[in-house]
């Protein structure tokens, strides 16, 4: 879709180019080559090129074996577990003061950065990842293996998440004072609407999405753009479908919820996700770089040319 030794936005120098010894207007003529190097390397990426880099990812995340994708899913909800562990335990600890859920938010980011680093298959991440080779490439075979990716990892998160909240529920593994504040902090995402998950969770889909494009430019800020950005998430009283799911798992497993309570509220927030992740995240992404495509080279990852989902 994008030639990658395009994606820096700076050109060479002239003398490099065009061999006149002249360096372009306005550039530096006295840089040595190695010192170019590390100039373009520096170089911000283009909007094209962070599309670039998350669509070929996206093609490959298609064409992963479902073994391979139910796998990592299920480890991808059991990891995200630590979310609602690190919020609960900085909830039971810090006292009871008006930035203590500013401050407990920084806990809700342990788990995504346990997933994403992890490189797990977590499914609001992959609502943008794997929808940018689709919007490229449409056709009835990339619509059925996004289909297959989605129904797949979302399974496998949920039956993580399910593990794990009855893990917590038992009490077997925590001390009383922390699970108290999972409680706490479980019971709070329950007192919300269906109404209010979803439209909590179309912005809590539209800021992982956010993380997701982010950290192709994030280079060594990688941790500060997720810490910073999940956290976000909490400190807002947003929603996010897989890690949510822990926190009503909990309440399902010690009896304070039903099981059609549960739905109520989870079936929602995975509908905000999924608009805020794809049907607006992910078309504003793909918009704004159409016109700058070009047709895939030789080599470079395609759905048509190497049978996503086959």
């Amino acid at each position: 879709m994008v030639k990658v030794s395009e994606q820096n936005g700076p050109a060479e120098p002239a003398r490099r180019a065009g061999g006149s010894g002249k360096a372009a207007p306005g550039a530096a003529a006295d840089l040595t080559r190695k010192e170019d190097e590390i100039v373009e390397e520096r170089a911000n990426l283009r909007a094209l090129a962070v599309y670039e880099v998350i669509r070929r990812e996206g093609v490959e995340e298609l064409k992963r074996p479902m073994a391979s994708l139910w796998w990592s899913g299920i480890a991808a909800g059991l990891s995200i577990g630590f979310s609602i562990v690190g919020e609960g335990l900085l909830h039971a600890h810090l006292p009871d003061a008006p930035w203590r859920g500013l401050v407990e938010s920084l806990g809700y980011s342990i788990g995504f950065l346990i997933v994403i680093l992890g490189r797990y298959q977590l499914f609001t991440e992959i609502t943008l990842t794997a929808v940018l080779p689709v919007l490229a490439e449409p056709s009835r075979g990339s619509f059925a293996a996004l289909m297959r990716i989605w129904v797949v990892v979302l399974a496998a998160n949920l039956v993580g998440t399910a593990l794990f909240g009855a893990a917590l529920a038992s009490g077997l593994f925590l001390p009383q004072e922390a699970q108290e504040g999972i409680l706490g902090v479980s019971r709070h995402l329950a007192e919300i609407g269906s109404g209010s998950a979803f439209w909590r969770g179309i912005l809590g889909g539209w800021l992982v999405a956010t993380v997701v494009w982010l950290l192709p430019s994030a280079e060594q800020a990688r941790f500060a753009v997720i810490l910073l950005l999940t956290a976000l998430i909490s400190a807002l009283e947003l929603s996010h479908v897989i890690s949510g799911s822990v926190e009503l798992f909990v309440l399902l497993f010690v009896g304070e919820l039903g099981i059609g309570a549960v739905l109520s509220i989870l079936l929602p927030l995975l509908a905000g996700n999924i608009v805020g992740g794809s049907a607006l995240f992910a078309l504003l992404a793909y918009g704004q770089v159409k016109e700058e495509m070009s047709d895939p080279e030789p080599g470079e990852p395609s759905l048509a040319r190497e049978g996503a989902g086959s």
